[in-house]
């Protein structure tokens, strides 16, 4: 059995995940802090992917990264970059509205009142904002990890399907079911089901608490 796409879609999913962590809680401290002509618009724009089929994320991030696109100079085009970006492009939205409803479920008077001891406002903010607020952003940070871990539409159009270098978990299935592989397809069925089950017990446990 060939494990390359377990450990390719890990470490893909790594590292949009890191991406998507540092972008999603930037995004949402400055939308649910500043306020600024345009706001609604811009919210709407970081929320745009997940209403998005896929394939229209993979259309876009293609002519992006395209021979004649912006980031067309990168050469990531069919590599495991490529499904990098696109996961992070696709996640992004979870884990931007997760650590903003945290963000937001923190009552703002705590954190005045430690502006009140002398505290500036960027200090009372990370002692005591974020700390109240880290198991949403964590919560946000574990979906945005199984939601890369899952990218298919997007990922196939700008990374392809190539065996050992693009080719993640949901790829090796769909490529499985097309060969008419079922056995390879089923197990690495019941892989993704575990992980997912896993990720979805631990976002409820910190939910919990």
């Amino acid at each position: 059995m060939d494990l390359s796409p377990l450990f390719l879609s890990l470490k893909v999913a790594f590292v949009a995940t890191i991406l998507t962590a540092v972008t999603g809680l930037g995004f949402a401290i400055l939308m649910a802090k500043a306020r600024f002509p345009g706001k609604s618009l811009v919210e709407a724009l970081l929320t745009l992917p997940l209403a998005l089929p896929p394939s229209s994320v993979g259309y876009y991030l293609l002519v992006i990264m395209g021979r004649n696109g912006p980031l067309g100079w990168l050469g990531w085009l069919f590599t495991w970059k490529a499904a990098v970006l696109a996961s992070w492009i696709v996640a992004l939205p979870l884990m931007f509205r997760t650590a903003k409803a945290a963000l937001e479920s923190v009552d703002i008077s705590l954190e005045m009142v430690a502006r009140t001891l002398g505290k500036p406002p960027w200090r009372a903010f990370v002692d005591v904002t974020l700390p109240l607020a880290s198991r949403g952003i964590l919560a946000g940070v574990i979906l945005s990890f199984a939601r890369a871990l899952g990218e298919f539409g997007a990922t196939l159009m700008v990374a392809g399907n190539i065996p050992g270098k693009t080719r993640t978990i949901p790829l090796a299935i769909y490529t499985a079911t097309q060969i008419n592989r079922m056995d390879i397809a089923s197990f690495w069925v019941i892989v993704t089901a575990a992980l997912a089950y896993a990720f979805i017990l631990a976002v409820n446990k910190l939910q919990e608490k």
